[in-house]
């Protein structure tokens, strides 16, 4: 009997245990672990994930012998680029990193055999803490590939410093912000007002459209492909062309906060993490300088009865090894950088939403946690459209990576030409309003022919 109960705990001992139990008592800082990982967070200031992973590698890491070495910090397209290209193995590709953030479209990158289900280690009960709709993005049937530990949504950023000007000698409320309507109708106020510049950057196309057609009643996406013949789509499309080709809003290519940094724009809509980019000073012309203060507002609405915004963010994904205490290692970190005193710790410092219950409702319950003001400006417009808004999730289908960039270039091209069509023609003597209407009808049109192609 006594050699059935040794014989019984040694199999316990040797055999991996899953879905939570004491994975962590297999590893051994006399025999350390090192996980490679890339990531999104922070690619062009300093990365708050980068200062947390420290704080886990000199703490619990440290306890269990676990390193993470952080080898790349990038875009999530650079990310997608560099996965594919260590997949498919091509010359001269990195390998696949241990760890990677990514939206779920990586996964037929890579393959879903290639990578750790999350739900092998994490425990049903530490998977209840976790916000339902932000975890089950992560789901491929019964496999949790990806992770969330951090989440996005989008609001309106000011430059209210040099807002206030405008509205001094223009009586234009920054009150009056909270629709696209009254934001084109500031646009081109605010380009008449500084001599033709531009008011603001819209900083993703797709989403603006995914959100519009909603609030109109219909979908973007159908049948995973662009819906641009609906009539919805041509409500939401005029307004924007129509100030786009008059001016005001900014359709060069490149990130928003380096256009606040020049002046070149005074707002933008975009992911609440814009504000880790965001200048606390603006440049001008002649090399002086001068503070700002920014503002954030909620997403501008379409209609006065439906409010809605997308939320975004990819999550963790794990390299399935087979070292077994690589994927211990793995789940250890992944349970950290989750827990809500971590997770707030690393989101609060980059302008994202923590992704359990509990951390959400800690947050929201006092943000005066936030230590930023601007910071606590951004969390404050959130608070606001979580109690009035819908969020969504951006729809995932075969190729929809390529389809969004592809609309969000096409949209850019179009109405760039059309704008330099609008200033020769009136230049030349033509009445402006018909030539705006028609370019806005024929930018229309293009833009339908493009996509279809």
């Amino acid at each position: 009997m006594k050699r059935l109960i040794v014989l019984i705990i040694c199999l316990a001992i040797i055999i991996p245990c899953s879905s939570g139990c004491s994975q962590q008592n297999s590893l051994d800082p006399e025999n350390p672990v090192t996980l490679t990982m890339w990531h999104v967070y922070g690619s062009q200031t300093t990365s708050p994930l980068n200062t947390i992973i420290d704080e886990f590698n000199r703490t619990v890491g440290k306890e269990y012998g676990i390193t993470i070495n952080v080898d790349s910090v990038t875009s999530s397209s650079a990310i997608d680029k560099a996965l594919s290209a260590a997949a498919s193995g091509e010359p001269g590709a990195a390998e696949l990193p241990d760890l990677f953030t990514a939206y779920p479209r990586v996964v037929e990158l890579i393959g879903e055999d290639s990578l750790l289900a999350w739900n092998d280690y994490f425990s049903e009960e530490e998977l209840s803490l976790f916000n339902h709709e932000f975890l089950s993005e992560g789901y491929f049937d019964d496999k949790l590939l990806m992770l969330p530990i951090a989440k996005s949504t989008e609001t309106l950023f000011i430059n209210q410093t040099l807002y206030d000007r405008f509205s001094a000698d223009t009586n234009t409320s920054i009150d009056t912000l909270s629709s696209f309507d009254d934001i084109f109708k500031v646009a081109r106020n605010y380009y008449d007002w500084s001599d033709g510049q531009d008011f603001i950057q819209i900083n993703d196309y797709y989403n603006y459209a995914y959100i519009g057609m909603k609030s109109y009643g219909s979908e973007f996406i159908r049948n995973n492909q662009l819906n641009l013949q609906d009539e919805a789509f041509e409500r939401i499309w005029i307004p924007l062309a129509k100030t786009a080709i008059y001016g005001g809003i900014c359709m060069n290519d490149g990130y928003a906060a380096a256009k606040w940094k020049t002046i070149d724009i005074i707002a933008n809509t975009g992911s609440t993490a814009d504000v880790l980019y965001q200048p606390e000073e603006v440049l001008y012309s002649d090399n002086t300088s001068e503070p700002i203060t920014t503002l954030a507002l909620p997403y501008p609405v379409f209609t006065d009865d439906f409010s809605a915004v997308v939320y975004r963010g990819g999550g963790l994904f794990a390299i399935k090894s087979d070292n077994e205490l690589k994927n211990q290692a793995a789940y250890i970190f992944a349970k950290w950088l989750t827990e809500q005193d971590n997770n707030l710790n690393f989101v609060t410092q980059a302008g994202y939403l923590p992704v359990t219950d509990n951390a959400i409702n800690s947050l929201f319950n006092d943000i005066t946690i936030v230590e930023k003001e601007n910071y606590r400006g951004v969390y404050e417009a959130v608070n606001k459209m979580n109690q009035e808004y819908t969020f969504y999730p951006l729809p995932l289908y075969n190729g929809s990576s390529d389809t969004q960039n592809d609309f969000e270039n096409n949209v850019k091209t179009v109405l760039r030409n059309a704008h330099i069509q609008y200033a020769e023609r009136i230049s030349d003597g033509e009445d402006p309003e018909l030539v705006l209407n028609e370019l806005a009808e024929s930018s229309l049109t293009k833009l339908r022919n493009l996509s279809a192609k």
